[in-house]
């Protein structure tokens, strides 16, 4: 019988390769960053309109789920529901949406926006549900995705 006395190593994917175990600031950060480089202006409307809906309602109201169209949508671009992504699979998949929202292809463009609202929309329905619908301190990619909207959004003050 062999043994292999090697030592595992865990990955945690939402952290980046600059930090510590204890440290997910660094994964947060790339979500500020993505904001600061050039944004399409339908992803700042989607964030407005989170921010302020968010500053007005604090979505005390019971938001709705994505419906299955919009979940094959999600599919068709291999993206998992925001309750099952990772800081790193958000920002990544932001990259995207913002290449996509200005690219040359009509269809692309629209979906790419189309996903952005799926997002959105996801993203409210967690807040709403006081994020019990996110049960693995892995898949924490929501934070990600707030953090870029509240970046974009020219209503968002942290002081408020």
């Amino acid at each position: 019988m062999i043994s292999n006395s090697k030592k595992i190593e865990t990955v945690y994917p939402v952290q980046s390769a600059f930090s510590s175990e204890e440290d997910a600031f660094t994964a947060l950060s790339t979500s500020a960053l993505l904001a600061k480089s050039s944004v399409p202006y339908s992803h700042r409307r989607i964030a407005d309109n989170y921010v302020i809906i968010k500053r007005i309602y604090k979505f005390q109201a019971v938001q709705s789920r994505i419906s299955n169209t919009e979940r094959q949508l999600l599919q068709k671009y291999d993206f998992n529901t925001l309750e099952y992504s990772t800081i790193k699979q958000i920002n990544d998949e932001l990259t995207y949406l913002k290449k996509w929202s200005t690219a040359s292809n009509e269809l692309l463009r629209k979906d790419a926006d189309m996903l952005l609202q799926i997002r959105c929309k996801e993203l409210k329905y967690i807040v709403a549900s006081r994020y019990a619908s996110v049960t693995d301190e892995i898949h924490n990619g929501y934070k990600a995705l707030e953090r870029y909207f509240e970046e974009i959004s020219k209503f968002y003050s942290p002081t408020i």
